[in-house]
């Protein structure tokens, strides 16, 4: 995700940093980048001059404090409340009063994100879709105290990216993911309690609901993990069992069968 987010800004004329844990993960960012613009080219969406000024907006590091003087920053860590609020109060401390802290988070609050800063006005969520350079969506979250002011700025910024901002309320999970999730999760039950295989789980929802790819594929992108982290928050944050994870999605977890990023999910992409 935060490789997409770095592709869209920087493919929109806006210089960006991108901070990650390792020189060796940048590297890999920066290869799907380029990966992923070479598909614009050859669709003939951008010239081969826009692709490599695009990849020359983009300056990457390992060291958190090169992002001190942005305007905008937005955390696309992983779907940790722990990490996240550790996260930005850091990033309260470094930036200017009038920065942007924004994330990337799938379920968690932005109220919680924001009470962990000085500048509670200044925290919102964008929750872009995946993958970030093909997906229309960008969920702006309102946490409790966060302006109209830096809410106009974003909407205004994800119009500029070509997205479609939709706003909606601090609640767990959102929109998005507040009726996602429970799909997918049912999904897996069908599967382990035998219902049909998994390509006929699919192929049901894609023919008989018009879906683009099946609830099991669909995880599998997405990143079976992260659809575990945000079911939790779910079934803790609104109490009802049917938020309740599948227990064959936490064996799945357990077994590191994480779906397309570990080559092995609901489906093999090891081939």
């Amino acid at each position: 995700m935060g490789n997409g987010i770095a592709h869209v800004c920087a493919q929109h004329g806006r210089q960006v940093t991108l901070v990650d844990l390792s020189e060796e993960l940048l590297q890999r960012g920066l290869e799907t980048i380029a990966k992923n613009l070479g598909r614009q080219v050859a669709k003939e969406v951008l010239t081969r001059d826009e692709a490599d000024a695009t990849l020359g907006r983009i300056y990457t590091t390992t060291e958190i404090a090169d992002v001190k003087d942005a305007w905008l920053v937005v955390e696309a860590a992983a779907e940790d409340t722990d990490l996240k609020r550790r996260l930005f109060a850091d990033l309260d401390g470094l930036c200017p009063p009038d920065t942007i802290l924004a994330s990337n988070t799938s379920s968690i609050s932005i109220t919680m994100l924001g009470a962990a800063t000085k500048r509670p006005d200044r925290v919102i969520g964008m929750h872009f879709m995946n993958p970030v350079p093909v997906m229309k969506l960008v969920e702006v979250i309102r946490g409790h105290d966060t302006s109209d002011e830096t809410h106009e700025t974003v909407v205004a910024l994800a119009r500029e990216l070509g997205k479609t901002p939709v706003t909606v309320s601090d609640y767990p999970g959102f929109v998005s993911n507040r009726v996602l999730m429970p799909m997918i999760n049912e999904a897996v039950f069908c599967l382990m309690e035998g219902v049909a295989e998994r390509e006929a789980i699919d192929e049901v929802m894609k023919l008989g609901m018009n879906h683009p790819l099946g609830p099991l594929a669909l995880a599998d992108l997405i990143g079976l993990d992260v659809c575990l982290s945000i079911l939790e928050v779910l079934h803790r944050e609104l109490g009802d069992d049917k938020y309740r994870p599948c227990p064959l999605l936490r064996r799945m977890v357990a077994a590191g069968h994480l779906g397309r990023k570990t080559g092995r999910g609901f489906y093999n992409y090891q081939k």
